[in-house]
């Protein structure tokens, strides 16, 4: 069944719920599919009365601002060894190579890293715990936080909903076109992440080895 079809079969304030649960967990840190349950219950607002955007975009902000922040002191207090234990728990999402390329990120743009990370699927994972790992100071931890969620849970909902409501037939008519080409975004976007991993990891484990010292002069 597909997301959608089965969120019409749950009350609204179930949905409310589901939403604000499932991007909250999704940015402490677990591999959820928050950005498609915000999209389908999105676009199930803009076709059903019942469900209300504006209380479920509050919901999805909150979410993110909360779970990013969860995740965040998570990150702070358990350290390099949360990332280990997370690595083997889930080493398709915080592998090696993973880390590598989200910590290069936060090393290049810092607070930016956690603003920006929101529409990344990667970095919406990474963001609160390798910010706490990495001791960002939270206040600025807070402020690319809160703006971050606002912009990307608040902009997705009122953007998909309207257009749901302006062009709710053409999207039904187009439903499977719209499926494959986000199917081969994603993949050409995680095909792309992979590949800047490994280059990461690799740059990383370059600087990491020792380097040999050099030769003393002979003395005369």
């Amino acid at each position: 069944m597909h997301v959608q079809e089965w969120l019409e079969t749950i009350p609204a304030v179930a949905v409310y719920a589901l939403v604000g649960v499932v991007i909250g967990l999704e940015s402490l840190g677990i591999p959820l599919p928050g950005e498609i349950v915000l999209v389908s219950s999105a676009l199930l607002a803009s076709q059903h009365g019942d469900i209300n955007p504006w209380v479920l975009g509050a919901c999805a902000i909150a979410g993110a601002i909360i779970g990013d922040s969860i995740g965040y002191a998570i990150g702070r207090k358990g350290g390099r060894p949360l990332l280990a234990w997370l690595g083997g728990k889930f080493p398709k999402h915080f592998g090696a190579d993973q880390i590598a390329l989200a910590e290069r990120s936060f090393e290049k743009w810092g607070m930016w890293a956690v603003f920006f990370g929101r529409f990344v699927a990667l970095l919406r994972i990474f963001a609160g715990p390798l910010a706490g790992v990495l001791k960002m100071p939270y206040w600025k931890f807070a402020i690319a936080n809160v703006f971050g969620g606002i912009l990307w849970a608040g902009g997705t909902t009122a953007v998909i909903y309207s257009v749901g409501i302006v062009a709710e037939a053409w999207l039904k008519r187009f439903s499977w076109l719209g499926l494959v080409l986000a199917v081969a975004f994603g993949v050409t976007s995680m095909l792309v992440i992979k590949s800047r991993a490994k280059k990461a990891a690799a740059k990383a484990e370059q600087n990491a080895e020792p380097q040999p010292e050099p030769v003393a002069a002979a003395a005369d």
